[in-house]
């Protein structure tokens, strides 16, 4: 029978690669001539409308669990930042590779490190001023700036640093705000602030491009791999290893991105690059050291 060790790894890393897909799926299905917006808005509607059921049911079960006013208004606010996130990348992935547009995102590592200095006001680990260096070093290589011969995007890299941003910004949401309301009523208000943001980012595109089945079972695709089974499977999971041990695991999705963009859109991603994603891997590995430390001594036996 699996121990909770290994049911935790399971649960994290099926998150993890269900995210890595998204980005394949949005750009397959822009080729087949499907609006981003329209993807996107689909996604965010759909996860925020089986959230809600499964948060209707959950509080059924187990009582009144609603958060206050003021908290449901603080994760609606920063959960704009989830939305603006998917937009944001989502353009990017238009102007350059999958495999470049996961690694800008991933600047998200050093720019975390710049927003824990900013609200804390305290210095900041040299570890994790060590692995944002590496994470800046692995991004020169994983995006291949240095060995291409065709013209660099700067539009997708500017998107894409944008939509990095962002990603700090939620990632700070998810393990910030309002903790201490019940981790499926989190995910809901967020998904909700996240459905505000797209229709706000896209706003009349959204009617004007809604012209085709084919992005309604896009959009069930999108919100079940991006805003319903992810955040399930983290909720569950987490607990049994880790906040740490669970960064590096959710990490996996950058290689899960490149490889399923190999797979089905054909890009091509060379030895450096690869080079480039370890690299990146290992820097996430060294930022979460004193956190797995710290989780180990916490977590019960």
């Amino acid at each position: 029978m699996m121990n909770n060790t290994a049911k935790g790894v399971l649960l994290v890393l099926s998150g993890a690669i269900s995210y890595g897909i998204l980005a394949t799926i949005v750009k397959y299905s822009n080729g087949l001539g499907m609006h981003t917006g329209v993807l996107v808005f689909m996604q965010y509607l759909v996860g925020a409308i089986v959230l809600s059921f499964i948060t209707g049911m959950k509080q059924k079960k187990a009582g009144d669990l609603q958060p206050t006013s003021k908290s449901k208004l603080k994760l609606v606010l920063f959960g704009t930042s989830v939305g603006f996130t998917s937009c944001l990348y989502y353009v990017a992935i238009q102007y350059v590779p999958v495999s470049v547009g996961i690694v800008l995102l991933m600047q998200s590592i050093w720019m975390g490190v710049i927003l824990e200095f900013i609200l804390s006001r305290k210095p900041v680990g040299i570890t994790k001023i060590l692995a944002a260096l590496i994470t800046i070093f692995g991004t020169v290589l994983a995006s291949d700036v240095l060995f291409q011969d065709a013209e660099i995007s700067w539009t997708g890299i500017l998107w894409g640093l944008a939509a990095a941003a962002s990603y700090t910004l939620s990632l700070y949401a998810s393990s910030h705000v309002e903790k201490e309301v019940q981790s499926f009523v989190r995910s809901k208000y967020l998904i909700t602030g996240g459905l505000i943001a797209v229709i706000l980012f896209w706003n009349t595109d959204i009617v004007n491009n809604f012209n085709t089945f084919n992005i309604l079972i896009s959009g069930v695709v999108l919100a079940l791999f991006g805003t319903v089974l992810p955040p399930l499977l983290f909720t569950k999971g987490i607990p049994y290893i880790g906040l740490g041990l669970a960064s590096i695991l959710i990490s996996v999705e950058i290689p899960v991105s490149i490889m399923s963009a190999q797979l089905v859109l054909g890009e091509q991603v060379s030895i450096v690059q690869w080079a480039g994603v370890f690299v990146i891997f290992f820097s996430i590995v060294l930022a979460n050291l004193k956190t797995i430390k710290e989780s180990r001594r916490e977590m019960p036996g």
